[in-house]
């Protein structure tokens, strides 16, 4: 994940990389990993910020989304001083981003890489700003789940974290098990690596292993396969010779059983006890090295900066003259990403025409656009110039104006005359008394046949029709359906699709505000004597709207039907544990498709 090249340059973009995301100019990209790919751009006010869009795999995944929409809600509370503010973003748009404060500083990955250990009052200073930033974190309700070197950036001022709760958006996605790698292995906490619930102390184990790696040069629990670094972070002890005494208290935060772990307050003491002095955060509480480091990106940043404004300041050539008998037209806006300027401001002349101006063209005047200032159109050589208002930097070039032809008047057609009208309505009458003759004749030979068939009035006969033979059922287990989201039974399998742009009341089956229900209308609530089957599902006429989640408890079962024809037993599991932020009701579904006919 490389940032600044030698000298403090930015790695400059490629044609992989897209040149704007949602009006943000990317000047240089800053890394990239498994969740995506930051880049360094800057707010309208010139202020640096790192922009990082997501994956495609993970923007696909709905169950992503909704974890990635609560997650970035949850980081705009984390207001820190050791973390990253969350600047500006979007979780709704194709490609998902984040953009946050950038930190013009290396990681301690590369800082480690590339210069060895910090010394002792680094790493004390590190520890106790990242534990300083977990307790921030953790108060907001997130637990970051993906600790690591790369992760805690080294600025002038003291360590900042960030991509805190990111991880957690991923690890509830389906393309955990397909390549996808969400936490570093060197760096989980033994229950993270077993599958195991996650809670704020598997974060002070990560830390533990920031500050070993951070005081040692190198991981706790050593290199090489995933599988063999795992085996080693859940039953073996870790490595920390080299360590300074000083920093011995670390191997607390890396006990196995969580319960054993100190908090983060508890970390920032341990700090401050091993400390000779106070612990203060100041421009020169890391090596030479690095803050020269530190002190080129800054410069490479300001640069960028400037280079940019620079070209944006910079007069662009004007336009060739348009063809006078060419069609004018307005360019793509977003093609040359900024505001097109209106191509007939008023008329000129050429310069040296010789007799009286033409008249100008009638019609609306044109008005620029507000996001350009207007000046005053630079006079052109010649005795007839007239000086108009342009958006700038477009100069207009002159334009001869040519009288439009008029319109050619539309054929006016002969009125009919009075006897031609009374023959027409003659015609209407007769036919009007045509059709119903025929009606009344049809009407009666629909009744017969419907008395021979034993139902008087009426014309169907589906008091003989057969009912649908019972399909084969496809039973679905653990289907976790969001707030705001619906599944379809035509879907195999059933996939919860996000709602909440107002089509949530069109699904088969919908979970919305503490409430379950069906866009077809009709779902029942079995009570405790009656089986869940098709046979009652079919029986059954007591229909219903939705239902609350106050009417429903573990094993309760409901039978829906589908305007196109399907019926679904669902089987209520319950709701999200109480430990997790996410809000969604968790279902087992047996769908007969095709087990009735359609309604309208």
């Amino acid at each position: 994940m490389g940032e600044v090249r030698p000298g403090g340059q930015f790695r400059p973009l490629d044609d992989s990389d897209p040149k704007d995301v949602a009006g943000y100019r990317l000047a240089a990209r800053l890394g990239s990993g498994g969740m995506g790919t930051v880049y360094l751009s800057y707010t309208p006010g010139g202020h640096p910020i790192a922009l990082k869009t997501i994956r495609p795999e993970l923007s696909e995944d709905p169950e992503f989304r909704r974890r990635f929409r609560q997650e970035v809600r949850a980081a705009q509370r984390v207001q820190g001083l050791y973390t990253a503010p969350v600047i500006d973003h979007d979780t709704e748009g194709a490609q998902p981003w984040l953009a946050t404060a950038y930190v013009a500083g290396p990681s301690l990955h590369s800082s480690v890489a590339e210069h060895g250990a910090l010394p002792v009052p680094s790493v004390l200073l590190l520890l106790a700003g990242v534990a300083e930033a977990l307790k921030v974190i953790h108060a907001a309700g997130i637990v970051h789940r993906d600790l690591k070197p790369s992760n805690v950036l080294l600025a002038s001022d003291g360590p900042r974290v960030i991509d805190f709760g990111i991880a957690r958006a991923a690890d509830a996605t389906a393309l955990t098990g397909t390549g996808v790698s969400i936490g570093t292995p060197a760096f989980m906490s033994p229950e993270q690596a077993a599958g195991k619930p996650i809670t704020p102390a598997s974060d002070v184990f990560s830390l533990g292993q920031v500050a070993a790696y951070a005081g040692r040069g190198s991981s706790a629990y050593g290199d090489g396969p995933s599988h063999a670094v795992l085996y080693r972070v859940v039953h073996e002890k870790p490595d920390l010779s080299g360590l300074p005494d000083a920093l011995r208290f670390i191997e607390r935060c890396l006990a196995k059983d969580p319960q054993d772990r100190p908090s983060p307050e508890e970390v920032i003491a341990l700090c401050q006890a091993a400390s000779p002095g106070p612990l203060v955060q100041s421009g020169s509480w890391l090596p030479h090295a690095i803050g020269a480091d530190i002190t080129r990106r800054v410069s490479a940043s300001a640069e960028l900066l400037a280079a940019r404004n620079k070209v944006a300041e910079a007069p662009t050539a004007a336009p060739a003259p348009m063809p006078p008998t060419a069609p004018v037209t307005q360019l793509d806006a977003q093609a040359t990403g900024h505001a097109t300027p209106p191509v007939h401001a008023a008329p000129t002349m050429h310069s040296g025409h010789a007799g009286p101006a033409a008249p100008p063209p009638q019609g609306p005047p044109s008005t620029p656009y507000p996001s350009r200032p207007t000046v005053p159109y630079p006079p052109q050589p010649g005795p007839h110039t007239v000086p108009i208002g342009l958006p700038t930097p477009y100069p207009q070039p002159p334009h001869v104006w040519h009288p439009q032809p008029q319109p050619r008047p539309l054929p006016v057609k002969p009125r009919r005359s009075a006897g031609s009208w009374i023959g027409i309505g003659v015609a209407v009458v007769f036919g009007l008394f045509w059709l119903g003759s025929c009606a009344s004749v049809l009407k009666n030979i629909g009744n017969s046949e419907d008395s021979v068939n034993g139902s008087p009035g009426s014309g169907s006969n589906s008091a003989n029709a057969k009912p649908l033979p019972d399909p084969k059922p496809v039973t679905y287990k653990g289907v976790d359906i969001p707030d705001g989201y619906l599944v379809q039974f035509a879907d195999s399998p059933p996939k919860p699709v996000d709602g909440t742009a107002g089509s949530v009341w069109s699904g088969d089956l919908y979970y919305y505000e503490d409430e379950m229900g069906s866009g077809g209308d009709k779902i029942v609530l079995l009570n405790n004597a009656q089986e869940g089957s098709l046979k009652t599902c079919r029986e059954e006429t007591r229909y219903a709207e939705k239902v609350t989640l106050s009417q429903l408890s573990r094993g309760s079962q409901m039978c829906v039907h589908t305007s196109s024809g399907h019926i679904s037993l669902v089987t209520f599991k319950g709701t999200a544990p109480a430990s997790d932020p996410s809000d969604f009701v968790s279902v087992d579904l047996t769908i007969w498709r095709n087990a009735e006919e359609p309604s309208s």
